[in-house]
C-alpha cells in the first residue's frame, strides 16, 4: 500500500497493531506459564483479556476506515517478542525470570504506548474522534498495564532477583 496520505499512515499503522496485538496474545498465556510470581501470572493473564478488545477495537477502526481487518507484518514487535522468549528460555532462576519477563513486557507496552498515541492524534487531525476515543481506551490499559508492572517490579519482583 502506498503512503500517500496521514490516512494512509492511520490504516498501515492500524495494520501493524493489529498484528502485533495478534502476536502479543499468542505469547502473553506462555509468559503466563512460565511466571513464577502469582501476581505476575494473574497480570499477564489480566492483559490478554484486555488484549482481546484491543484486537476487536482495532478490527472496528479497520472497519469505519474502509478496510478489511487484517495485519501487516510488524517486525517491531517480533524483535521484542523474540527478547522476551529469549529470556524465558534462558533465565534459570524464577526470580530472575519474572524480572526480565517485566522488562520484555515493559517494552511491548512502551511500543504499544507510542503506536495508539500516534494514532490517535493522527485520528483527530483527520476529524476521526470516533476511532481516536475508541483508541485511547485501548491507550489508557496499556498505561495501567505499564505501571502494573512497574509496581510489581520495583516493590517485589526485581528485589527477589537480586538474592
Amino acid at each position: 500500500m502506498a503512503l500517500k496520505s496521514l490516512e494512509d499512515l492511520l490504516v498501515h499503522f492500524a495494520r501493524d497493531m493489529y498484528y502485533a496485538e495478534k502476536q502479543i496474545l499468542k505469547t502473553l498465556p506462555k509468559m503466563a506459564r512460565k511466571a513464577d510470581s502469582k501476581d505476575l501470572r494473574d497480570a499477564f493473564e489480566h492483559h490478554r483479556e484486555e488484549t482481546e478488545t484491543h484486537v476487536e477495537t482495532l478490527e472496528k477502526v479497520l472497519e469505519q476506515l474502509g478496510q478489511k481487518p487484517r495485519g501487516v507484518t510488524c517486525e517491531a514487535i517480533e524483535g521484542i517478542l523474540a527478547e522476551g522468549k529469549e529470556i524465558m528460555e534462558e533465565a534459570s532462576d524464577a526470580d530472575t525470570r519474572d524480572a526480565g519477563m517485566i522488562a520484555a513486557a515493559q517494552a511491548v507496552e512502551h511500543y504499544e504506548i507510542t503506536r495508539y498515541g500516534t494514532m490517535i492524534a493522527w485520528a483527530k487531525q483527520l476529524k476521526k474522534n470516533d476511532i481516536a476515543k475508541m483508541l485511547q481506551t485501548s491507550l489508557d490499559q496499556e498505561y495501567a498495564a505499564d505501571d502494573k508492572l512497574t509496581k510489581l517490579a520495583t516493590k517485589v519482583l526485581n528485589k527477589e532477583a537480586v538474592s
